[in-house]
């Protein structure tokens, strides 16, 4: 392997580096909104109105109890299916990075 395949190499494993950073940070912002939604979730079973607020957009609107909690349902399956789609992108990049660095480490140094 030539120095310069070898440099090629080293990029491309800095490239998948920087898309598992994207993706653990778009995964802790997905935690975070799920951990909002379990919370209001939790207030909501604690309240015994049947009508209640949410916003949307910049005013709030008077709503019924079991729509806010259908549409946070919802909205926490979409925040869970979207995680495991992240996770499953995190592990096949570090899969990839693993076989770059096993690459690496077997070729000959080259000048």
């Amino acid at each position: 392997m030539t120095s310069q395949q070898a440099q090629q190499l080293l990029m491309q494993a800095q490239a998948y580096q920087q898309q598992i950073q994207n993706i653990v940070t778009q995964k802790e912002t997905l935690k975070l909104q799920e951990m909002e939604i379990k919370k209001a979730l939790e207030e909501l079973e604690k309240t015994q109105e049947k009508n209640v607020y949410k916003i949307s957009g910049p005013i709030l609107v008077k709503t019924t109890k079991e729509e806010v909690t259908r549409d946070l349902k919802d909205k926490q399956e979409l925040i869970e299916a979207r995680i495991k789609t992240l996770e499953k992108n995190e592990q096949k990049v570090k899969e990839k990075i693993d076989e770059l660095r096993e690459k690496l480490m077997q070729a000959p140094s080259g000048g």
